[in-house]
């Protein structure tokens, strides 16, 4: 079979626009045309000479004889069998049957005979690309030339040869060899075939067609031998390439498929008329037969569009088709033919009656216009377009009906009941003659009725209703068995009304006068027609007129003229709007169903009044509201699509509006959704900049170039055709959730919950579109999902998620709802168990243990205990569920251990045995242990219980309350289980339970080194001894004594007691406290004294001094320790300032080199060796080094933090030379800042007393040497960390004299040729705290 073009299988040819020109004359009678791609003129070839014709105002622009010139005859018997335009050289090529090859310059207006043939011409042929021509001449040769004239090659057409492709055969599967049986071996002798001679009415001319690609041509001629036609293939240097088989009844007519490598061409067989199809090599390859009888019809001319997708045919009666007609004139067709599915289609057919073709080709450039030449010098232009003919009803009375022109036969297919792929359908529509055009009703309430205009200018009217059986006119395809025609229902026909044009009868039999047929009410269509001139068209409207027993009539009426072709036509049944669009893409507003005015036009303008017009025409247009303002939409062949003025997309291959929702797919193969409703024309411009989100409902990926079909109204489903022609069926998820929203607003749960199940749609969108909603009708909710299982299934998917934020998001407009609840499913359970228990809690079973179950903590032992109440109370109710089926439910939802353990938990047994039997345990396992329990006391057999589910805190309750022979197991259970603090709440204070348990949580917190807590609680059970011991290992010495006291110890134990604690404190450096207890507790002042004097606190130690008059300590240990503290303070200073010193001018060193051994890396980029140095190498010197370092102390992140804290300090080294010594710097400097910094309050002590014992000199010396110091720390930290941030600016990355190198480089480096570090803090700049008044005014 031929190649399948499947993109159109369910599409038809909708005329766009059409051109009629019969008032010009040429010269002499006219015999071929070309068309001039360039300026859209026709060249029209007659016996006298050319003319040029601008269809579109119907002007002759030239006329031009040949006569003149003698390259033609004046008697009228001049004959051109070729032309050709040649627009690379600006001519025209013509061929004429004396032999004269003609150029004729456009330009010039000259004349020349580039070639002459003696015996004549026949034929002339250019090749694609025109650098070829072939010439038949009347010696039955070929002559090929090139676009230049000069000669290639001639050869003869007939050739005994097969040509260079002939076939190689060895002899397998020869008849000859096989074996016969019992036919004998007369069977094994092939029998000739009989030549039949070609048809009395062959023309007997040579036909010459090329492949699109010029490197093959045909020929068909008549062999002189047989008197039959045969096919030879050439190729571009003229070189036979094979010939034909032997073909009875092959026709004259011959193409070449552009695209494909097909040849087609006619047979006539003895009881049908096919079209055949040929390959290159010669060998046949499918057909398909023509709608006529045997010897009706004869096929002049066979022509593929440039695309491949159309093939014409020009067919003449072989006798009067009207046996009144006395002239005997024969009738003229233009068939227009397309495959799908690898089924031809008859799409359109064009009846000129009497009228005879003398010329038919398709337009070079535009794929579908086609051109034909009537005798009498008629003209006419015919442009077409794919488009889907289907119901656009908007609620589920609407069928989705997609009709399909095939000939005289409409094959329908309702959508919402079946869906039939191409080339079958649900049923056939039967018509007297071929179908033009198929017109849905506009009327919401009819949209399944339609009318089928054919082509003797008639529409029938069908209505919907009619059982397909019933019908005769009405054919089952794919649903012809009886299941599925008893639900299928059908249009009748109704009535059939003839167009009356009520004009001339030679301006009546131009087909299809009338486009765009509309039915907009029940008694009237739209329509549209050429006015009185080409660039006129007329919009008028059909009222039908009808008796009851007679053909009704369809009477043109209002019509209104247009200045300008219109090229579409479209009606909005919401509006009753009706858009016309020109052929320049403006727009018009029809205004036709007023009451008070005639119809009348006027341009369509937006809300801001501006002008609509789009950039380039579009092939289909449509109506629709976006943001309450009814607005065009337009798809170009191009893909462009258009909103108005603005472009949209331009990728789009096919839209829809279906209801408030726009359609479309993309050659990024996906098909898009948007609600007009919620969707801004400034989102709708943004669409092809902005990329789709996850969960975006408004996207869905489709199989490369799927193209929309239909949208089923109310149903979700979208039809879409796929390229190989098979048509799949999706719900969209906009449609999908658009739909659901809209039950669930009106409270339709059912339908909601079997559309949601059927498509796989989260179940918590139920409660989540509107939750305040739902939890109100609760109740409805239940008696709409009748079923249990359906409720159990509803129960079961709730999650906490809420879907409409996550799944599917649905932004404006969004119904409003109650806050978020914290446990959204706990709030569901709840209230449908709540509602379930009132209506009926018998027939809800079922459901109300799943909602026990699915809660955030399941209530699975209120959910057991139901069970086995049902077991020891079975309700008389029928419609209850038995304790036997709800225990299985219950095991299908829950683990059998985890239902085990929770059976165990509720100290039932016979519960326990109840879930035990219907589980896969074995008896051995669990009646040991059952048998064992049932033994125990009740409290001891709940502990032991409990302690098996390792619910230890019921098992201590439990524990305590059998008695003290049974303590030492509690508290063994409570040191396991560090349970001290639930155990300690379950005895009095008083008891020595809980003195056990106190002593045993002190031990376990001593243990923790939490030595002060345990002190507590030994002291809070009046363990003293422990509770001192405690006290003393942490130093809380106020508690000690406290202890001390309450054991009654002796001074000589206080005193010593006091000594050890003291001594501790010092160590601790807490020197203070340490003189305090020697002086209240060993009543040893001097010791205190000593102690303050170690730790600084002067002003302590003098009120000690004089409070026990001893005054001697003055000279003794005071003066001393003061002079003592100044000089370390002194020296301190000194050595803290030097090391400032130091480490800053090595800071200063360690930044200079840096920052050089950065610009050298860059130089080195730069310099004219860089070509030695890959990037990465002169990278590696600015970051390198730190980055090996770095790298190896990476292993010790797994230790611990102190570790890894010293990791970092040697990380940061202060050799000289080391990687990280600018930062180990900067830690060190600010260091010595913040440790002098907090010397100020030390000094401040120290200064008071310098000064209170004449020491001024000293005193005045301490305080300039700190205040200088102080000043050098803060003047260098803006030097330092100030300066660190500038430096970043300094070299800036990027400007004129950067490189590619130079900038990675210096992203690489970071800021001050330092790498990132963890301690952020330390480039940060320290604060001094100035609130510190330390100074004495005194000196």
């Amino acid at each position: 079979m031929c190649e399948a073009f499947t993109a159109f299988a369910m599409r038809n040819l909708k005329l766009l626009q059409s051109l009629h020109c019969n008032r010009w004359q040429g010269l002499g009678t006219p015999q071929c045309l070309t068309v001039r791609t360039d300026t859209g003129t026709v060249l029209v070839g007659s016996d006298l000479g050319i003319t040029e014709l601008d269809p579109r105002t119907e002007q002759v622009v030239k006329k031009v004889s040949l006569v003149e010139e003698a390259f033609l005859p004046d008697d009228g018997t001049g004959c051109i069998v070729g032309i050709e335009d040649l627009s690379d050289q600006e001519s025209v090529c013509i061929a004429t049957a004396s032999g004269d090859v003609v150029l004729y310059n456009l330009s010039t207006n000259q004349l020349e005979c580039v070639g002459s043939v003696d015996s004549g011409v026949t034929g002339m042929s250019w090749s694609p690309d025109q650098e070829l021509v072939v010439l038949i001449t009347g010696q039955e040769t070929i002559i090929m030339m090139t676009k230049d004239f000069e000669p290639v090659t001639e050869v003869k057409i007939h050739q005994d040869e097969f040509g260079e492709g002939k076939f190689i055969t060895v002899g397998w599967g020869k008849k000859e060899t096989q074996f016969h049986g019992t036919e004998g071996k007369a069977a094994a002798v092939r029998k000739l075939m009989e030549i039949v001679p070609a048809v009395p009415w062959d023309d007997h001319k040579f036909r010459v067609t090329w492949r699109g690609d010029g490197q093959l041509f045909a020929v068909s001629a008549i062999c002189p031998l047989t008197g039959s036609r045969k096919l030879r293939v050439w190729n571009r240097e003229c070189v036979l390439q094979s010939t034909s088989e032997l073909v009875n009844g092959l026709e004259q007519a011959l193409c070449w498929k552009p695209s494909g490598s097909l040849i087609a061409s006619t047979q006539r067989k003895l009881n049908k008329h096919n079209i055949v199809f040929f390959e290159q090599n010669g060998l046949l390859h499918g057909e398909f037969p023509l709608p006529f009888n045997k010897d009706q019809v004869k096929v002049q001319e066979l022509l593929w569009n440039n695309e491949s997708t159309v093939l014409a045919i020009w067919l003449e009666d072989l006798k009067s088709a009207d046996e009144g007609n006395k002239d005997g004139q024969q009738n003229t067709y233009v068939q227009l033919w397309t495959v799908g599915n690898y089924h031809w289609y008859l799409k359109q057919s064009l009846h000129f009656g009497c009228e005879r073709i003398v010329a038919l080709m398709w337009d070079p450039e535009n794929p579908y216009r086609l051109h034909v030449l009537c005798s009498g010098w008629c003209y006419l232009s015919y442009n077409w377009h794919w488009s889907t003919d289907r119901s656009e009803g908007d609620d589920r009375n609407d069928f989705a009906n997609v009709a399909v022109i095939n000939g005289d036969k409409v094959h329908v297919t309702p959508f919402r009941q079946t869906v039939v792929p191409p080339p079958m359908c649900a049923y056939q529509l039967q018509l007297p003659c071929p179908v033009n055009q198929i017109i849905f009703s506009s009327d919401p309430q009819r949209s399944n009725d339609l009318a089928v205009l054919t082509a003797d200018d008639r529409i029938s009217i069908y209505q919907a209703g009619d059982d397909v059986k019933q019908n005769s006119t009405i054919v089952a395809d794919a649903v012809g068995g009886s299941g599925l025609t008893k639900h299928m229902t059908a249009p009748k026909l109704v009535k059939t009304f003839r167009i009356n044009f009520e004009e001339e009868k030679s301006d009546s039999l131009k087909p299809l006068k009338l486009r765009f047929i509309t039915w907009v009410k029940e008694n009237r269509f739209l329509g549209v027609f050429q006015g009185l001139t080409t660039s006129q068209s007329v919009v008028c409207q059909l009222i039908t007129t009808s008796d009851e027993n007679q053909e009704g009539e369809l009477s043109i009426r209002t019509p209104v003229t247009v200045d300008r072709q219109i090229t579409n036509l479209c009606h909005n049944h919401k509006t009753q709007t009706v858009a016309l669009e020109l052929s320049n893409g403006q727009i018009l507003r029809y205004l036709w169903d007023t009451e008070s005015t005639e119809p009348c036009v006027q341009p369509w303008r937006s809300a801001d009044g501006c002008l609509v017009q789009f950039s380039q025409p579009c092939v289909q247009i449509a109506l629709c509201a976006i943001e309450g303002e009814e607005m065009v939409l337009g798809l170009t062949e191009r893909f462009r699509f258009f909103i108005n003025v603005s472009e949209i997309a331009s990728n789009v291959t096919s839209f829809i509006v279906y209801d408030e929702f726009l359609l479309f797919t993309t050659h990024s193969h996906t098909c898009r959704c948007l609600n007009l409703r919620t969707t801004s024309l400034k989102a709708l411009l943004n669409l092809s900049s902005t990329d789709s989100q996850p969960n975006d409902e408004t996207v869905r990926r489709v199989e490369r170039g799927s193209r929309i079909v239909t949208v089923v109204p109310q149903d979700a489903k979208l039809v879409l055709q796929m390229p190989r022609g098979n048509l799949e069926v999706i719900h969209h998820r906009a449609l999908i959730l658009a739909q659901l929203r809209k039950y669930l607003d009106r409270l339709k749960f059912k339908e909601a919950f079997e559309c949601m199940r059927k498509l796989r749609i989260n179940l918590n969108l139920i409660y989540d579109h509107n939750p305040k909603v739902f939890l109100e009708n609760v109740e409805n909710f239940l008696k709409q999902i009748t079923s249990i299982n359906s409720i159990n299934l509803f129960l079961t998917e709730l999650k906490e998620e809420d879907v409409t934020k996550t799944m599917y998001p649905y932004g404006p407009n969004s119904t409003t709802s109650v806050p978020e609840t914290a446990n959204k499913v706990d709030t569901i359970c709840d209230a449908l168990r709540t509602t379930m228990e009132r209506i009926n809690p018998h027939k809800y079973g079922l459901s109300i243990l799943t909602c026990h179950v699915r809660k955030t903590t399941p209530e699975l032992e209120t959910a057991l205990q139901k069970v086995h109440d049902l077991r020891v109370n079975p309700p008389s109710d029928p419609e209850a569920v038995s304790a036997e089926d709800a225990l299985k439910y219950l095991l299908f939802l829950v683990d059998i251990n985890q239902l085990y353990d929770h059976a165990v938990g509720t100290y039932d047994f016979d519960l326990v045995m109840m879930v035990a039997e219907k589980s896969q345990k074995d008896p051995k396992e669990y009646l040991p242990f059952l048998n064992k329990l049932k033994k125990m006391e009740t409290n001891y057999q709940r502990y032991t219980i409990d302690k098996y589910l390792k619910r230890y805190k019921k098992a201590v309750e439990h524990l305590s309350k059998c008695g003290c022979q049974h303590f030492t197991e509690l508290l063994n259970l409570v040191k396991d289980q560090k349970m001290y603090s639930d155990a300690l709440k379950l005895f009095p204070a008083k008891s020595q339970e809980y003195k056990d348990i106190s002593v045993a949580f002190g031990e376990y917190l001593i243990e923790k080194q939490c030595h002060e807590q345990a002190g507590l609680i030994f002291a809070r059970c009046g363990d003293c001894e422990k509770a001192l011991d405690a006290f003393l290992l942490c130093c809380s010495w106020q508690q000690a004594f406290c202890m001390a006291a309450q054991l009654h110890y002796t001074e000589d134990k206080m005193i010593n007691m006091a000594r050890i604690i003291s001594g501790r404190l010092k160590e601790q450096r807490r020197y203070s406290e340490a003189a305090l207890i020697l002086e209240q507790y060993a009543t040893d002042y001097e010791e205190a004294i000593t102690s303050l004097l170690e730790g600084g606190a002067w002003d302590e130690s003098l009120r000690l001094i004089y409070k026990y008059k001893r005054t001697d300590i003055l000279e003794t240990n005071l003066k001393p320790s003061i002079l003592e503290a100044h000089s370390n303070q002194m020296t301190f200073l000194d050595s803290q300032k030097t090391l400032f010193i130091h480490h800053k001018s090595r800071l200063k060193i360690v930044w200079e080199m840096k920052a050089q051994e950065g610009f050298l890396d860059e130089e080195m980029a730069d310099g004219p060796d860089s070509d030695l140095y890959s990037e990465k190498s002169s990278l590696w010197s600015a970051g390198g080094m730190s980055s090996k370092y770095s790298h190896s102390n990476s292993r010790i992140s797994a230790r611990s933090s102190k570790n890894r804290r010293k990791a970092e300090r040697k990380r940061y080294s202060l050799k000289e030379g080391s990687p990280m010594e600018d930062v180990a710097l900067l830690q060190a400097l600010r260091e010595i800042i913040c440790t002098v910094d907090k010397l100020t309050g030390e000094v401040h002590d120290l200064l008071k007393v310098l000064v209170l014992f004449g020491f001024n000199d000293l005193a005045s010396e301490l305080q300039q040497v700190l205040e200088g110091t102080l000043q050098l720390l803060e003047k260098s930290i803006t030097d330092i960390w100030l300066s660190d941030a500038k430096r970043s600016t300094l070299c800036p990355v990027l400007g004129p004299d950067s490189t590619a190198n130079s900038i990675a480089a210096a992203l690489q480096r970071p800021i001050s040729g330092m790498t990132a570090y963890q301690d952020d803090e330390i480039f940060v700049p320290p604060k001094l705290n100035k609130k510190v008044k330390w100074k004495l005014n005194i000196l």
